[in-house]
């Protein structure tokens, strides 16, 4: 029988792959209105939850740069891999989202002066070395769109340090508030000047991509509350296959030998990268 864990991940893994497709669906729709309605059913229902906890909504006033901080980048990060969803194929938008991993551990040393062995930079390059085969055989891939995904990865990795750095003296449900606090905002304001009106189903689409990132992100937590990291953190690369499922099915993407080689190396590297990160930890233990 698989863990509580293990199932949460599972289960948080598809939700979000299921929030992807939606967010292709709407293509029409521009990403910074998707993030809006997404970062309002997000912060009605994290406010709800608070309350429930009873806990402070805007946290401590020494952590609140630092929140700023990880909802602001969030939000940068966010718009552009929606973008990416909505114009290159779900299975490449993806990949170039798992380099948030490397970005974090790059940008970690200079942050939370995180150390990193010299064999990571190995797995690093070839991480960068698969996303650069994917571009260099996937004709739908341009430059412009290639330095947006790793600018998405590279602000990803941005917020993840901040919430590294407050996590042990923040309230994780404060920590999840300020991204929709600080996204809703700034995204409702350009929406508010290039508001595109949805039609019929669409408006169904959004709310669901709100309340689906909200539950992946719930069971993602519960996930980690549970069960070990190294037991738990490889399973958010299985949403490939649902990218690469998904992508066939309901879009009809299609690849070559060498870009799925390209897509191959990409999660090797990141893996490689938990796996001996995980691997410290535990002889430091």
């Amino acid at each position: 029988m698989f863990s509580k864990g293990v199932i949460y991940m599972v289960v948080s893994t598809f939700l979000f792959a299921m929030m992807n497709v939606l967010v292709k669906t709407v293509s029409n729709i521009p990403a910074v209105e998707i993030v809006f309605f997404r970062s309002v059913v997000s912060l009605v229902i994290s406010v709800g939850m608070l309350q429930m906890n009873r806990v402070s909504l805007f946290g401590k006033k020494k952590n609140r740069l630092l929140l700023i901080l990880r909802g602001s980048c969030g939000a940068v990060a966010l718009v552009m891999y929606f973008f990416l969803l909505q114009v290159i194929p779900l299975a490449t938008a993806v990949v170039l989202q798992f380099l948030a991993p490397v970005f974090t551990t790059i940008l970690g040393i200079f942050i939370v002066k995180e150390k990193v062995n010299p064999v990571q930079w190995l797995f690093f390059m070839l991480a960068f070395l698969g996303v650069f085969i994917v571009y260099g055989f996937d004709t739908r891939i341009t430059p412009w769109y290639l330095l947006l995904g790793v600018m998405a990865s590279m602000f990803a990795g941005l917020a993840y340090n901040f919430i590294r750095k407050i996590r042990m003296s923040e309230h994780p449900l404060v920590i999840v508030l300020y991204f929709p606090l600080v996204t809703g905002p700034l995204t409702g304001a350009w929406s508010a000047l290039n508001w595109v009106q949805p039609q019929g189903m669409e408006w169904l689409y959004l709310l669901l991509i709100g309340v689906l990132t909200q539950f992946a992100q719930y069971f993602m937590t519960r996930s980690y509350q549970t069960e070990e990291l190294s037991k738990v953190s490889s399973i958010n690369y299985t949403g490939i296959i649902y990218a690469l499922s998904f992508g066939w099915i309901f879009f009809d993407e299609q690849f070559n030998f060498m870009t799925y080689l390209g897509m191959a190396l990409v999660i090797v590297g990141v893996i490689m990268n938990v796996w001996y990160k995980n691997l410290r930890e535990l002889k430091k233990d």
